[in-house]
């Protein structure tokens, strides 16, 4: 994609850290149980585009409903600042909290609404 940056993001705490390559024209509010409660902002992008450095000793898995979503966690301080799934078709892709990444203002962003609790 044209726009497509390398951002630095991880938890609150530091243990998990990570590198990601996306392109955050368009980011999703997602309305799904677990979403809502925690106002995530979400971009998606193929594994290929991550890469944890450090913690993933430190991540504890949380699953729900279809089971397609492994919501990681820093079992230290408890902030979740990306998951690892299957998208819609199947693929493997990751969801990135954008509120974990570095230099980031959410206010510039295009926040599109995603209707999770259909999926």
């Amino acid at each position: 994609m044209a726009n497509e940056q390398s951002y630095k993001g991880g938890c609150h705490c530091g243990k998990v850290s990570y590198e990601v390559k996306a392109e955050l024209g368009q980011v999703f509010s997602c309305n799904c149980s677990i979403c809502s409660k925690k106002a995530y902002i979400l971009a998606f992008v193929p594994p290929e585009q991550f890469r944890l450095f450090s913690g993933e000793e430190s991540l504890t898995d949380y699953q729900f409903n279809k089971h397609n979503i492994h919501h990681l966690f820093c079992s230290s301080c408890g902030i979740q600042s990306f998951s690892r799934g299957k998208g819609k078709e199947g693929k493997p892709m990751m969801a990135i909290n954008v509120r974990c990444l570095e230099g980031v203002d959410i206010e510039k962003l295009k926040v599109t609404p995603l209707d999770g609790r259909s999926l």
